[in-house]
């Protein structure tokens, strides 16, 4: 992807980055989806010693 970055600064500091929206909004669900995953491997490490289940006692257990 790339980004069209609009640089603001101040006192001669770079201070600000204007995006435009479309770039803005692919950013933010980059950042959601790697949140995500993120929290998907904290799972999958917190239960990394406990018995798996399989599929079709799940199926059963949630009556689908």
């Amino acid at each position: 992807m790339k980004l069209h970055p609009q640089l603001i600064e101040k006192k001669g500091k770079k201070e600000f980055v204007v995006l435009p929206y479309d770039e803005f909004m692919t950013l933010e669900e980059i950042m959601h989806d790697y949140e995500d995953l993120k929290d998907l491997r904290a799972a999958k490490e917190k239960s990394k010693n406990q018995a798996a289940i399989p599929i079709d006692k799940v199926i059963k257990k949630l009556g689908l």
